[in-house]
């Protein structure tokens, strides 16, 4: 196996950028570009999820990624009830929030499989 050297080979990251561009999508058009609080923190926990990868990844060690990794698992699942919340308010159709629970789904089986396994890998870094 490969050693990755840079977060953007990471399989979570770019699924996470993904989450990141098709919520700025949603966010840019219709009843989101009246409500920017709302567009803005629906944008921003998309945004979390992604930069809490890539920080985590460039730290020294294991454990500090590991948290990093359920912080960005937290601020997807925010994603997740924020597109709840769209829907409710008609901001986005039932096609469009399928798209991003699915995307959120497996953004959060990815994420808790990378912290299981560097759980029990055997390099534990610095910190």
């Amino acid at each position: 196996m490969a050693r990755i050297e840079n977060f953007e080979e990471l399989e979570v990251w770019k699924l996470a950028r993904q989450l990141s561009v098709q919520v700025k999508s949603l966010t840019s058009k219709g009843p989101f570009l009246k409500d920017f609080k709302f567009s803005s923190q629906i944008s921003a926990a998309a945004g979390s999820v992604m930069d809490n990868v890539a920080e985590g990844f460039e730290r020294d060690g294991n454990k500090e990624f590991i948290n990093f990794l359920y912080i960005a698992k937290g601020s997807n699942g925010e994603v997740r009830s924020q597109s709840y919340r769209a829907l409710d308010f008609k901001y986005i159709s039932e096609q469009e929030q399928l798209e991003i629970l699915s995307l959120t789904e497996k953004l959060k089986y990815k994420l808790q499989g990378l912290i299981n396994t560097l759980k029990n890998s055997g390099g534990k870094g610095y910190k």
